[in-house]
């Protein structure tokens, strides 16, 4: 009895909404409404809250203490907001999720972001990705980069693609979009608030500016991030 209790515990976790990762938002529990419409099958479920998140929340950098809820209305999103939002909308879901986190080498990011920026990045950063319960195991559904950036990118050829052959998840096997540049496993959390704590935590050691610089000149990193990610998605038009 005492061991069923915990992974009730441990369960429960996995589906709790907080203050960061509000599932429970109304905005939240439209939205996922909305995705799953008359869909029952869990893996379908996951499957197109993945392509959701992937596609109409585009890659582009914003605050990483942002909600869910305020990703979802921004329409934007980096590793660690895209990955919040994609657990809070499994967890709506009746769905259990979590965060894996990791170091990645910045220059994963070359040609993705403008070049001023990724000269001043240090050479090794924290990386984040969602990984969902289904059939009795987790499975690893990062979609990170939407289709159009990914197409743009291989259009201009700023990105390999033996390196990131596909960004497409078929609800069974894991998906880890940059695992080819991975340094370091830090494991997995249930909380969003413990990963931005730890952030805190890392920007000394890898050299980022105070968050009151973030709060003061953020908005020009990240219109600056805007427009190039925004230029490379037009070019698949050109």
């Amino acid at each position: 009895m005492i061991e069923r209790h915990q992974e009730i515990g441990e369960a429960n976790q996995y589906l709790k909404s907080t203050e960061l990762c509000d599932s429970c938002h109304p905005d939240i529990l439209k939205k996922v409404k909305e995705i799953k419409g008359d869909t029952k099958s869990q893996q379908e479920i996951a499957l197109k809250i993945f392509y959701f998140v992937r596609d109409e929340i585009v890659f582009s950098i914003n605050d990483s203490k942002s909600k869910a809820s305020q990703t979802l209305r921004r329409k934007t999103g980096e590793c660690g907001t895209k990955t919040n939002l994609h657990v809070a909308l499994l967890r709506a879901s009746g769905i259990p999720a979590r965060f894996h986190l990791s170091k990645c080498k910045s220059e994963s990011l070359k040609g993705i972001i403008p070049s001023w920026l990724y000269d001043r990045m240090p050479k090794v950063a924290s990386h984040f990705w969602p990984e969902v319960y289904l059939s009795g195991k987790w499975i690893a559904c990062e979609g990170l980069l939407d289709k159009k950036l990914y197409d743009g990118l291989l259009k201009r050829n700023l990105l390999k693609k033996d390196l990131i052959p596909t960004i497409n998840w078929d609800g069974e096997n894991s998906l880890i979009i940059l695992k080819p540049w991975l340094v370091e496993d830090n494991g997995t959390t249930a909380s969003y608030e413990s990963i931005y704590a730890m952030l805190d935590k890392r920007r000394k050691e890898e050299g980022m500016p105070p968050r009151i610089v973030d709060r003061l000149f953020g908005w020009i990193i990240y219109s600056s991030f805007k427009r190039h990610t925004d230029g490379i998605r037009k070019s698949l038009t050109l």
